[in-house]
């Protein structure tokens, strides 16, 4: 009895992924979950500074981007959250962390709450 065995390969290039096998698709690297990100999180979503000026979307397939005023794409990288704890790890190669407690992110010196719960504080 002969088995046949499907190899594939994953190719980073620049800010692209292609993923090789029979045939070849091109996928952009903000669509590969981090490994052990989970689709639907409590925490997922946006969070935001009191003020608006600093944004933090988490997104489902455990990437993240954050907004700061004017400039939507300040930051973004990858995230894993363990518990109430969150650790970042920027496109750029720095890391930082923060923590959940009562529906806060303390992250780095700064208060971010859920969207929508910003626009009840003011």
């Amino acid at each position: 009895m002969r088995r046949s065995w499907v190899s594939a390969a994953l190719l980073l290039v620049g800010s692209s992924a292609i993923f090789l096998s029979e045939g070849v698709a091109q996928v952009k690297a903000d669509q590969i979950p981090a490994s052990g990100a989970v689709q639907s999180h409590p925490y997922v979503g946006m969070w935001l500074t009191e003020d608006g000026y600093i944004r933090h979307e988490l997104r489902p397939n455990g990437r993240y981007v954050e907004a700061r005023g004017t400039r939507e794409k300040a930051y973004q990288g990858r995230y894993e959250i363990t518990g109430d704890h969150i650790d970042y790890w920027d496109d750029t190669g720095f890391t930082a962390d923060g923590d959940f407690v009562d529906g806060v992110l303390y992250h780095a010196g700064m208060v971010l709450y859920r969207d929508g719960v910003v626009d009840k504080k003011r």
